[in-house]
């Protein structure tokens, strides 16, 4: 028969065992997943460096097409501009002038009623 001595370290190495095998399956299953893990990283590298092409393209294209809008927006403004200068030119040469024309004939035509002897804001034509 077993001493104790003897029994306590059968139990301890059952333990041991028991506790290896569980280690071991903990590992078998942990290299699983950095396995996995490792073929994750790999697949999302091979579709992230096109992305990436892809997003520096487009950005570059953006910044291509704000140059221009920038230069159309500058060129607005410069039109602007000059159609303000053309309304002021026109209405010197055109507007001032037909003012002073339609002062002078309500001018002329107050004239010619008052030696009629008409009142200065009646129109009527005498027989």
């Amino acid at each position: 028969m077993l001493t104790a001595g003897e029994v306590a370290g059968l139990v301890v190495a059952l333990f041991w065992a028991i506790l290896v095998c569980f280690l071991a399956v903990v590992l078998v299953r942990l290299a699983r997943l950095l396995t996995e893990t490792t073929k994750m990283v790999a697949d999302l590298s091979e579709r992230v460096v096109p992305l990436l092409d892809e997003v520096s393209v487009t950005v570059a294209e953006t910044n291509r097409q704000l140059v221009t809008v920038e230069a159309i927006a500058g060129n607005m403004k410069e039109v602007s501009g000059h159609m303000m200068k053309v309304t002021g030119v026109a209405s010197a040469l055109f507007a001032k002038p037909l003012i002073k024309a339609s002062s002078l004939l309500h001018g002329l035509r107050g004239a010619a009623a008052r030696r009629r002897g008409l009142p200065p804001g009646d129109r009527r034509r005498q027989p």
